[in-house]
């Protein structure tokens, strides 16, 4: 299929059924026990950083596991698989020295994921299998400061995270991703630098791509960590019409569901979301068991909250394959109508009727 072929067929699939994105990469390639060879190969093998955990270098250096995880959660029964490319900025590699192989890392984590949907759409042409440029929230906010003596200093610019996610974004765009997907936002303007960044492509004549934006609620408090309400974060963004909208990490699914029945009553688009295995326990491990997971995410879709499930921190294939038989039979959320009325957000939504 061309892409726009693929477009078409993500948005009719999504009219017709829950669809389902893959889980975390993290926990996948922390059981790969891989070295720091591994990590560097043979082209970064004299580089002057350490290399080991920087996860998205893999794409370069061991795409055999990168294809073979995209492989592995396509044959869970996932529709979406995220590009490994979630650090893959200028600003997020520049942790490690690796600001030069920002576009290779983009470009060729989008071809190999890629390569590895078309050969299950092919095997598989009723279920067709779709590919998200993961697009991370970067190692850096551009609304806190993180020197607490000096509360207007930023480590960064805002044209400085709109160029990193440019360069980002057209790498991806060039490698055939289907959609962008911003996500794990926990600061609304770095979000807001990426939005712009992705609709400046069109500007470039590049074909736009659905935009799918997915927050994070860091804690119990119901908000975002730059202070945002669930609402007031959807008023923050809706202007970029997104194809899709929700919430993913930092909470389980029992905690994160009010925030998703929030989006849920007031997003005219799809709601998503991909919670985490549950919470980490004291050893930074996630314990929640594949059908637990699987449990409560079938009733947020009995109950008509969510278009699009998936997994983050902890979860594998295995509960991928749980939630996508969980979810098989249930219709997807419909989108509601909501009145024109004048919505703004700071911290907290302020709506105006017409």
């Amino acid at each position: 299929m061309t892409r726009a072929e693929r477009i078409d067929a993500l948005k009719a699939a999504a009219g017709e059924r829950i669809l389902v994105l893959d889980g975390s990469w993290g926990v996948m390639i922390q059981r790969q026990n891989l070295s720091e060879p591994d990590f560097r190969g043979e082209r970064f093998r004299d580089h002057g950083h350490p290399q080991q955990g920087n996860n998205d270098l893999l794409i370069l250096t061991r795409p055999d596991v990168v294809a073979d995880l995209h492989d592995r959660y396509y044959a869970a029964g996932a529709d979406i698989s995220e590009t490994n490319t979630f650090s893959s900025t200028r600003i997020g590699q520049a942790d490690y020295g690796m600001e030069d192989a920002v576009h290779d890392l983009n470009f060729e984590g989008a071809r190999i994921a890629r390569e590895v949907a078309d050969r299950w759409t092919e095997k598989e042409p009723h279920k067709p299998r779709f590919v998200a440029g993961s697009i991370g929230p970067t190692n850096r906010t551009l609304s806190i400061s993180p020197d607490v003596n000096d509360p207007g200093f930023r480590a960064v610019t805002f044209d400085e995270v709109h160029a990193g996610y440019k360069q980002q974004a057209r790498a991806l765009h060039e490698g055939g991703v289907d959609l962008f997907l911003v996500e794990t936002i926990f600061d609304t303007l770095n979000a807001k630098a990426a939005i712009k960044a992705i609709l400046d492509l069109e500007d470039e004549g590049y074909e736009p791509l659905p935009l799918w934006i997915s927050g994070t609620i860091t804690d119990r408090s119901g908000r975002t960590l730059s202070g945002q309400t669930a609402e007031a974060f959807w008023n923050s963004i809706r202007h970029a019409k997104p194809f899709a909208v929700g919430f993913n990490c930092a909470l389980g699914a029992d905690l994160m569901r009010p925030y998703v029945a929030e989006l849920a009553r007031l997003a005219d688009t799809l709601v998503a979301a991909f919670p985490n295995a549950g919470l980490p326990n004291a050893m930074g491990q996630y314990d929640e068991r594949p059908h637990e997971t699987a449990h409560a995410i079938e009733e947020w879709a009995k109950s008509g909250l969510v278009n699009i499930v998936g997994g983050c921190c902890g979860t594998t294939p295995d509960h991928i394959a749980c939630v996508a038989r969980q979810v098989a039979d249930v219709p997807p959320r419909e989108i509601p109508e909501r009145p024109v009325a004048m919505r703004l957000s700071g911290l907290e939504p302020f709506e105006m009727a017409s």
